[in-house]
């Protein structure tokens, strides 16, 4: 498994990340990224507009997206201190 190869799945993983930026941006941790991503594809599965073949490829994708620090790019434009930001 090297690439999503279905458009729409495709489509739905650029909209996971750009969502997660944006959590990034505000200071969410990891932790809230992946309930983020969990719940997205819990609404995929439910709605059933991808195949589950797609869905879980997808799963696996924006798994290892979260898990790579180079993922992201801070507010500050430093993806080191991401994570050091006290939560509210």
């Amino acid at each position: 498994m090297t690439s999503l190869d279905n458009p729409d799945a495709i489509r739905h993983f650029q909209a996971v990340c750009d969502a997660c930026q944006e959590l990034i941006s505000r200071h969410h941790s990891p932790h809230e990224l992946r309930l983020y991503a969990d719940g997205y594809l819990h609404a995929l599965r439910r709605c059933e507009r991808l195949e589950r073949r797609e869905v879980e490829k997808l799963e696996k994708f924006i798994e290892r997206w979260i898990l790579d620090p180079s993922s992201f790019i801070g507010p500050d434009g430093d993806s080191s201190s991401l994570f050091n930001q006290t939560q509210k």
